[in-house]
């Protein structure tokens, strides 16, 4: 269960107010006495994220957020990361406390959450005090199902699981990195650069996530850095399926590989995988709409040891600046963090997303799409400003037909 990444477990958002007993409720479904539980009220005030299993859903990851009835200044940040949260959120658990009813603080909530798709499941908790609400005609108040449980007394908790399991929605994560794209016994070459930005001794999640899809598709995988590629496609009796490459590679391999094999990019895989490539792609072409003095914004997922060349900081900068001839003013964010005057910016550079969740990523795409932002990915940009995307974008006919269309 500790070896599943957190990007690729189902997120679950507690929300309610104050001391509806959202901590309690973690650890009622869990067993265990994971949240801090106070009477209290506002114990919790950032979101607090914690990975665990619940049987029998599987390795999830509980975001136990702060009331949404919070108070005061403080209040009002909290109440901001809590809406923040919703953001990654595949799944709500919405905690109404009998004692105090609902108002428009829940149907506000209930509001959003509708607005960005995501599924809700109701929860009355302290059910020991229920008699001071009754059941449905809140239902009907709220327009949704709603569970009485107990997290003190551990009653429901088994009824709300079953639940949790049929709301979840089907695909919080896409189902394949790219298993869809071969067949067993094809050969897929992989080509990772050994870094200064790489784990010590380790590789990157992208490519060993990529190297498990491939071993669980039955195909053939062959490992070499970008040194050693034209010996190892001279070596190789069959030719390979397809060739991905890490983005900062992609000149070198694409001269390496032959046209009749197929090429493209961990980063180009997991914009599909983490996102939507389509939008992805739409976003690579208003790179070349960029004039000097325009405002870019860098958002990276993780907050990274940088070296001296760092990609986000240098590199992409730079071949930016070297594109539109000029200065460009460059904002950058890390982690959670991701702004809401998104239309004030001329192009984003989101990274390959392997610390979050396909959620939050797709949530930052459609709010850029929706205001007409175009938003791209590290290694698309980085395939677009070497000359190479169309071609790294041949295995999805749809994406490619989209970067062809005048």
């Amino acid at each position: 269960m500790q070896n599943t990444p957190q990007a690729n477990r189902l997120h679950i958002a507690l929300l309610g107010r104050r001391n509806a007993g959202k901590s309690s409720l973690i650890n009622a479904l869990t067993n265990q006495d994971l949240a801090v539980v106070s009477d209290v009220a506002g114990t919790t005030t950032d979101p607090v994220y914690k990975s665990m299993e619940i049987l029998p859903i599987g390795p999830v990851t509980m975001i136990d957020t702060a009331g949404i009835d919070d108070v005061g200044e403080l209040g009002k940040l909290r109440i901001k990361k809590t809406k923040e949260a919703l953001s990654r959120t595949d799944l709500a658990l919405l905690v109404i406390d009998p004692e105090v009813g609902v108002d428009e603080y829940e149907k506000e909530l209930l509001a959003e959450l509708e607005d960005r798709e995501i599924s809700v499941v109701g929860v009355v908790n302290k059910e020991d005090k229920f008699d001071k609400l009754e059941l449905n005609s809140l239902m009907k108040e709220l327009g949704i199902k709603l569970l009485k449980v107990s997290a003190k007394e551990q009653t429901g908790i088994e009824e709300l699981k079953k639940e949790i399991i049929l709301q979840a929605p089907e695909k919080f994560e896409e189902p394949h990195i790219i298993g869809d794209l071969i067949k067993p016994q094809d050969i897929v070459v992989l080509v990772i650069p050994i870094d200064l930005a790489a784990p010590k001794g380790r590789l990157i999640l992208p490519q060993v996530q990529t190297l498990r899809d491939i071993l669980d598709n039955d195909a053939q995988a062959v490992v070499v850095k970008e040194t050693e590629l034209k010996g190892a496609l001279d070596s190789l009796k069959k030719k390979p399926k397809i060739v991905v490459t890490d983005s900062q590679a992609f000149m070198k391999v694409a001269a390496d590989v032959p046209e009749d094999i197929m090429l493209t990019g961990f980063s180009v895989l997991f914009a599909r995988y983490k996102g939507d490539l389509e939008i992805f792609t739409r976003g690579a072409k208003g790179i070349s709409k960029l004039k000097a003095g325009d405002k870019v914004l860098i958002c990276e997922s993780c907050t990274h040891h940088r070296t001296a060349d760092d990609i986000g900081t240098i590199k992409i900068p730079r071949w930016l600046r070297q594109e539109v001839g000029g200065e460009l003013e460059f904002d950058h964010v890390a982690g959670r963090e991701f702004p809401d005057n998104v239309e004030e910016y001329s192009l984003i550079v989101q990274c390959g997303g392997c610390m979050t969740n396909r959620k939050e990523i797709l949530y930052r795409l459609k709010k850029a799409d929706s205001l007409g932002v175009p938003i791209v990915n590290y290694g698309m940009l980085i395939a677009y400003v070497h000359g190479i995307l169309d071609r790294a974008l041949e295995p999805f006919p749809l994406a490619q037909m989209i970067w062809e269309e005048e």
